[in-house]
């Protein structure tokens, strides 16, 4: 059965600019289906939608023609004489239909020579850059050294987005308990993750420090946002450039064939990929927020939410940044109500883009501390995460004794609990197995011990371990 939640994308794609005065008209509700359908052919729908079909003429790729000469012209310059195929393989664009065209017409300009290749076949064509045309890409490249992937517009970007965003899975209770297995939760932790994703709007995850509030962030990103993603490798927007693929960030996967009756060939200046998963710490700055302008490449690079887009950005370790909380939280005041953020160019253009992304924040300090009630209000779920309990302690025991090759020892383990938690009025932490088993492991690789489970060599790891906590 299909779902649906109201999407607060409003922009206005009627005209050529994108101002900030054309959020106006509100799309349709997404239908959200089922992850259980993603493997199946369904998985495939939005990529064989016609906006992500290769355009076979220039006015397909509603890009200026002299933006993709330039490109053309800028390619040459650096791969030297390149056949046309290898040219617009460079530009991920169509030979016969959009750089035959281009080069044809820089050849009748004299910036670009044909100095071989097979009569009968075009795309084999050695193009070479002539003198004039070497003059004609050093001035370019002063003003953009943008070369690869052709970028697509903003409106082509604003509208695969808002597509991609209504055909969202809605996940069940079997899928959130299958992406937190490795995970030792209660109940009532795993039943507020699920609505929360479907929401697809924002989580604020807090609680002590150690018991796996990253790692839920992380699963939630890798587990629950099934499914495809089309990134594009540029955007282009008022003579810009915006480089928005990031191999760090966007991970492709592998083509597939289209379901019969619905082959068509993709456009290859969008790669299909994986939900991005972003995740920054305490090192994020309203910089990264930001357009980031090279004045050396003379293009921007795509600001972390940007890049986030159709998946998850996790602000980790949330009110340990060099700026005030409510800074970083102001900043997010419209995209989170509007789902749309705004960026600016350099040169003081102000433009809306979409903010289809699952934003989560997450901290071990004092929430009232961090954040008043008017912004609260704007976070649609808060999720605690307390301490284990001794049984799930004891889980988490067992679990990374597992997959550390150790032979779990009930004995030891309770006076572990005993003499180190409960005597000294210590709290139990998701992350101290792992941690004490791995000063173990430590400890005995040392002295050349077997590595099992006894009480000295809990007392040594945890003597190590403990010191300053």
């Amino acid at each position: 059965m299909n779902a649906s939640r109201p999407s607060k994308l409003k922009i206005f794609l009627e005209g050529d600019d994108l101002g900030q005065g054309e959020i106006l008209a509100p799309i349709a509700e997404p239908s959200i289906s089922s992850p259980a359908s993603s493997e199946s052919s369904d998985e495939f729908a939005s990529l064989v939608h016609p906006i992500f079909e290769e355009p076979t003429t220039i006015e397909d790729t509603q890009m200026p023609q002299s933006f993709l000469a330039d490109l053309a012209l800028k390619t040459l310059y650096y791969g030297g004489t390149m056949p046309g195929g290898q040219v617009a393989h460079a530009m991920c664009l169509h030979f016969n239909g959009v750089v035959e065209p281009i080069l044809r017409a820089l050849k009748s300009q004299h910036l670009v020579e044909v100095v071989g290749g097979n009569s009968l076949n075009q795309a084999s064509y050695q193009y070479s850059i002539t003198n004039k045309g070497g003059e004609r890409a050093r001035e370019l490249l002063q003003r953009n050294r943008y070369v690869g992937p052709c970028p697509v517009r903003l409106r082509h970007y604003i509208e695969a987005v808002k597509l991609q965003a209504q055909e969202r899975f809605l996940v069940k209770e079997a899928d959130v308990r299958r992406a937190l297995a490795g995970l030792i939760l209660s109940d009532d932790i795993i039943d507020s993750v699920g609505p929360a994703v479907n929401l697809y709007e924002s989580i604020f995850v807090y609680g002590p420090p150690g018991n796996g509030k990253t790692s839920i962030a992380k699963a939630i990103g890798l587990g629950l946002l099934p499914g495809q993603v089309m990134i594009p490798h540029a955007i282009f927007e008022d003579g810009q450039v915006i480089k928005l693929f990031d191999s760090e960030v966007h991970q492709p996967v592998h083509d597939k064939e289209a379901p019969p009756g619905e082959a068509i060939q993709l456009d290859k200046r969008w790669v299909p990929c994986k939900p991005p998963v972003v995740i920054t710490g305490g090192e994020l700055t309203m910089t990264d927020l930001d357009l980031a302008w090279s004045d050396s490449n003379r293009f921007y690079e795509a600001p972390l939410q940007l890049k986030a887009n159709g998946g998850i950005l996790v602000i980790d370790d949330f009110g340990r940044q060099q700026m005030e909380p409510k800074d970083l939280l102001n900043r997010w005041i419209v995209p989170l109500e509007e789902k749309i953020d705004y960026l600016t160019f350099h040169t003081g253009k102000k433009f809306p883009v979409p903010f289809e992304t699952l934003l989560v924040f997450s901290t071990n300090l004092d929430p009232k501390s961090l954040v008043d009630e008017a912004f609260l209000r704007r976070i649609s779920h808060k999720l605690r995460i307390d301490n284990p309990s001794e049984g799930q302690f004891r889980e988490i025991f067992v679990a990374s004794c597992e997959v550390n090759g150790i032979e779990f020892d009930e004995e030891t383990f309770d006076y572990l609990v005993r003499h180190h938690y409960a005597n000294k009025n210590c709290p139990l932490r998701a992350c101290h197995p792992r941690d004490l088993l791995k000063l173990m492991t430590n400890f005995a690789t040392y002295r050349g011990e077997p590595l099992i489970m006894t009480t000295d060599l809990i007392d040594r790891a945890a003597q190590a371990y403990f010191e300053f906590l």
